[in-house]
């Protein structure tokens, strides 16, 4: 059995720190990128998808707050402000995923579709668990709304953190 000395100790603490470091750095970068990745898929959204699909407006977001949290709004304006509010926060938490991700080293089209189809399976999951999704009573139209929007979202998550933040690049 060798000795470990402290030299070693010392050396192990501070790549350990490093990569703490790294990891945090890159999960700041990915919050970041998730806030740009959700103003691409709002501007998708509003100016490509609505005015195809003819839906209106979605109020997921301030439904799931509403559903796991006290706050309740009492008027029009305060719901949409809630919508807004939270729409932006799940987009960035999309981005410390793909930062996760980087930090791991995946980039491109790798981390996209990997971050993707694990926060996409997670968010579905958990708003069914909620009552709020049901997935099984959606059309073929629906389906494919949610999955191309929150795509749209993922590939400008993954566009602005690879062109813009990424310390690597």
């Amino acid at each position: 059995m060798t000795a470990v000395s402290s030299w070693d100790i010392r050396v192990r603490t501070q790549a350990m720190r490093t990569e703490q470091a790294t990891t945090v750095s890159m999960v700041g970068r990915g919050i970041v990128a998730g806030v740009g990745g959700t103003v691409v898929m709002t501007a998708f959204q509003t100016l490509v998808e609505m005015p195809f699909s003819e839906r209106g407006e979605s109020y997921a977001p301030a439904d799931l707050v509403e559903r796991v949290t006290p706050v309740q709004t009492r008027s029009p304006a305060a719901r949409r402000r809630l919508n807004w509010a939270t729409h932006f926060a799940l987009g960035a938490m999309w981005g410390a995923a793909y930062g996760i991700a980087a930090a791991r080293g995946l980039r491109g089209q790798k981390a996209v579709n990997a971050v993707f189809a694990v926060v996409y399976a997670g968010d579905v999951a958990l708003n069914t668990a909620l009552g709020l999704y049901r997935p099984g009573q959606w059309s073929a139209k629906d389906v494919v709304i949610d999955v191309v929007d929150k795509y749209v979202q993922a590939q400008g998550t993954g566009a602005v953190f690879d062109r813009a933040l990424d310390p690597a690049g």
